[in-house]
């Protein structure tokens, strides 16, 4: 799958979005050393700090399919997912908790992975790894001496 396809399955991912109270669909879209993609989009609730992030949707749906050490590239988008597209000139990147668990998924796989984090309407596309969007990140290998 080419950079581009990868970010029009987040766009559309972001269209599945359930996000009446911020009005911010975040999609993303997960794809696997060997070709596979996932999908997931954010999901709000009256609650607030209990909705999930389009990243840990899509990462659950990773692990399930075809485990968070196969990951080798993310794209996210966000912006206004109420027309027929997505639509939004800012570039979505991932929340803090997200690159938590993305920088997880990088450590058990060895790889630093990257993220293709775009603009609503696809427009402008940012390319970052996650050890740059996380550094000094604490994961699993830290906890070595844990014993």
């Amino acid at each position: 799958m080419n950079e581009k396809q990868l970010i029009a399955a987040a766009r559309a991912a972001a269209l599945k979005a359930y996000a009446p109270y911020s009005r911010f669909s975040v999609g993303c879209a997960i794809e696997s050393v060997d070709g596979e993609v996932v999908t997931g989009a954010n999901m709000e609730n009256a609650c607030y700090r209990l909705g999930v992030c389009a990243e840990i949707s899509a990462l659950t749906a990773a692990q399930a399919k075809f485990g968070l050490d196969k990951i080798v590239r993310i794209a996210v988008a966000g912006g206004d997912g109420l027309g027929a597209e997505l639509a939004g000139d800012t570039v979505c990147t991932p929340c803090g908790g997200c690159r938590q668990s993305i920088l997880e998924a990088a450590q058990l796989s060895g790889r630093d992975i990257e993220i293709l984090c775009a603009s609503g309407d696809g427009a402008t596309v940012e390319r970052h790894r996650i050890g740059a969007l996380i550094p000094h990140g604490f994961g699993p290998t830290n906890l070595a001496d844990a014993g």
